[in-house]
């Protein structure tokens, strides 16, 4: 990364990753512009907003804001190279690269910390900035997930600015690009299905064990994970031994305690899922010499990631919570979670992808099959999508229909309004997906029926 001062051009700069290096890229003092599908859809986006208040300039998504002044363009892996913006930086003679690829140039500049698994990613990169920042090391954070202690008027949550030469990133595998990344220390949380087989996200994260020149901290529980542990490698877990494993668990329904090596913690998220992001937190912290009660006395603090566990209505009546679980093993966790709250629960799940909803079909099905209960339903929305040259070649409906055809309740609900105009049937919502920020005001949209609705329905 270069320390003269740029002006870079972001393309889809409303994604979680692209967004993150611009917010980064203007608070370290570049010029930064972009542009976005979203927000021509939606000129009222709360993140335009967000953007603009920082002093970065949003344009229209059809190549007119280039022009020859820009060192640089990055672009998100979603912009197809066929969109305007592509040609236009071509024509203009303007280097163009990936953001993955911009990511993996910045990170050369710093002590990076890389946060890798097919779960948790979000959650563990923003969980670690929190602490590191809070016990004193000044961290530099670009990440996927918006921190809700992060955000400001100025910052959607997602980077922050330190003084030291830590970056924790959040180190995606989606796009193969993890394999060019040469962090200081890696995590790694878990390995599923979830963009690629499992086999070829393996593979991806043995280069990125070779490429990293510290310590690799790994997940003693996940036996896919289980081939790439060396003597080096530092574990933690909450079923095998291992360097940092969680005793005396305490699972609560918003909250979990633990011990570990005699010292007490308490975690302000819930789940199985979350204590072991939290083990992979605190083994990163105890290896760069930090306390355990140092650690314990902060960690209480962290108040989550934005659409991960959000909690919308609990008034001792009604739940609903809105959550970015999207692949199986993700909404297993959360269904899992969810089912130490209630005895009845109305799941609302939007896909997102004709690939990815493709690619993880059967996964998708026996999740559902799995961890419904008979007293639970599950309500499918149409596959999400924005544009671009997706095969349409499966719908919600290929779900739902062998998700029957395994004994359980479930329905193609074709409009949020019809989710509205059934409200009075449950007590308990719990609404997920990818990529679409407007599940958050559905959720919203929900909680307010249900505060205004008198419940008069059978299943509660």
């Amino acid at each position: 990364m270069q320390d003269k001062r740029q002006k870079i051009f972001f393309s889809g700069i409303a994604g979680s990753g692209v967004s993150a290096i611009a917010a980064f890229m203007a608070d370290k003092g570049h010029i930064i512009a972009g542009s976005d599908r979203a927000f021509d859809l939606n000129p009222d986006h709360p993140l335009k907003k967000t953007f603009q208040s920082k002093n970065i300039t949003i344009v229209p998504q059809d190549g007119k804001g280039l022009d020859a002044s820009f060192d640089l363009a990055v672009f998100s892996t979603a912009v197809e190279p066929d969109r305007p913006e592509v040609l236009k930086a071509r024509e203009l003679g303007i280097p163009v690269i990936t953001r993955p690829d911009y990511l993996a140039e910045i990170t050369a500049s710093f002590n990076t910390i890389a946060v890798s698994g097919t779960s948790g990613k979000s959650t563990v990169s923003g969980l670690l900035t929190f602490l590191m920042n809070k016990l004193g090391l000044s961290p530099n954070f670009i990440g996927g997930g918006r921190v809700k202690q992060f955000k400001t008027p100025s910052n959607p949550g997602n980077s922050l600015i330190g003084s030291s030469d830590y970056l924790v990133i959040e180190a995606c595998e989606s796009d193969g690009t993890i394999v060019n990344y040469m962090p200081r220390h890696t995590i790694i949380l878990n390995l599923a299905l979830d963009h690629h087989t499992v086999d070829v996200t393996a593979g991806m994260f043995k280069t990125l064990i070779q490429h990293t020149k510290g310590k690799i901290f790994i997940n003693a529980d996940d036996r896919n994970l289980a081939a790439m542990m060396k003597e080096s490698t530092v574990t933690f877990s909450i079923d095998n031994p291992s360097d940092f494993m969680a005793e005396d668990i305490s699972y609560k329904p918003f909250t979990t305690d633990f011990s570990l090596h005699d010292v007490k913690f308490s975690l302000s998220v819930p789940g199985r899922h979350n204590l072991y992001n939290a083990l992979s937190c605190i083994a990163v912290l105890s290896e760069l010499g930090l306390p355990l009660s140092d650690i314990a006395s902060v960690l209480p603090e962290f108040q989550g990631i934005e659409r991960r566990f959000d909690i919308h209505l609990n008034d001792g009546k009604h739940l609903v919570i809105d959550d970015y679980a999207h692949n199986p093993h993700k909404i297993s966790s959360l269904m899992e979670t969810v089912r130490r709250l209630r005895d009845s629960v109305c799941y609302i799940f939007q896909p997102h992808g004709f690939g990815p909803t493709k690619l993880m079909k059967k996964e998708y099905i026996q999740s559902f099959v799995e961890n419904l209960r008979d007293s639970d339903h599950l309500m499918l929305l149409p596959i999400y999508y924005i544009g671009g040259t997706a095969s349409k070649d499966i719908s919600s409906r290929d779900l739902a229909d062998e998700i029957k055809a395994g004994g359980k309740s479930a329905e193609i609900i074709e409009s949020r309004e019809e989710v509205l105009r059934k409200i009075n049937e449950y007590q308990t919502y719990i609404i997920f997906g990818a990529r679409d920020e407007s599940l958050s005001d559905f959720a919203k949209d929900v909680a307010a029926a249900l505060r205004g609705t008198n419940i008069t329905g059978s299943k509660k």
